[in-house]
């Protein structure tokens, strides 16, 4: 410990009689400090990375390998990252921070076994949801843009679809939950159709938009 007082003092003392070298040594310090910085996130920005544990590649990254953003016919792929770290410098840095939680249950074996990921799997996928929704599916956005979609290529229910959701608000991930992993076993896929549904009949939404082939019954005898 004395030992490297006296080398902060010889430094300071150098400084003071030099201090063109203060200036050299900070601004290459900073450098130094900076290049490993940005380093270390890319590093762990990877998929590589994040399926380097047991638990991420035995269970999460099997199922995101039988979903589209995995493999496709043109071979334009979502990873990890792509998903789950925002691209700006400052909400990626946050998102790493906050992912020291996650290499803390990863040591305490919080879903080291099948039966611990489904119990588990509910509550990380509405953390994940809520977080999406609150940054308006931002990474999703990184590829996705609602401006940019033609609505000539899309099947008539999707599109319709996409118009509704642009005019309720509703973000990407109010829709597309489960779209790069399996959902939940007690995920009420019913429940969600029947709040979809009853939102298009107050907007008086063509039901065979969606429905393509319904036939409309005479009047007064409802669909």
């Amino acid at each position: 410990m004395r030992g490297l007082l006296d080398l902060w003092r010889a430094c300071l003392k150098s400084f003071a009689l030099y201090p063109l070298m203060a200036v050299v040594t900070v601004f290459f310090g900073g450098i130094v400090f900076w290049g490993g910085l940005n380093w270390s996130l890319e590093i762990t920005n990877t998929e590589s990375f994040c399926v380097s544990c047991h638990v991420m590649e035995e269970y999460v990254f099997k199922e995101y390998k039988k979903t589209g953003h995995y493999t496709n016919r043109t071979g334009v792929r979502a990873s990890c990252p792509d998903c789950h770290v925002p691209k700006e410098w400052v909400h990626k840095v946050t998102r790493k921070v906050q992912a020291t939680n996650e290499l803390f249950h990863w040591m305490l074996g919080s879903i080291d076994s099948p039966e611990k990921f489904e119990a588990k799997k509910a509550e990380m996928a509405n953390r994940v949801w809520a977080s999406m929704k609150e940054t308006d599916s931002r990474e999703c956005r990184n590829c996705h843009g609602e401006g940019f979609m033609s609505h000539q290529e899309q099947t008539t229910g999707a599109s319709t679809m996409h118009v509704l959701a642009e005019k309720w608000g509703d973000t990407c991930i109010d829709c597309h939950q489960g779209i790069a992993h399996t959902l939940p076993n007690d995920f009420d896929k019913i429940a969600q159709m029947d709040k979809l549904h009853d939102r298009m009949e107050k907007e008086e939404t063509e039901c065979r938009l969606c429905h393509e082939g319904m036939v409309r019954p005479p009047p007064g005898e409802g669909w």
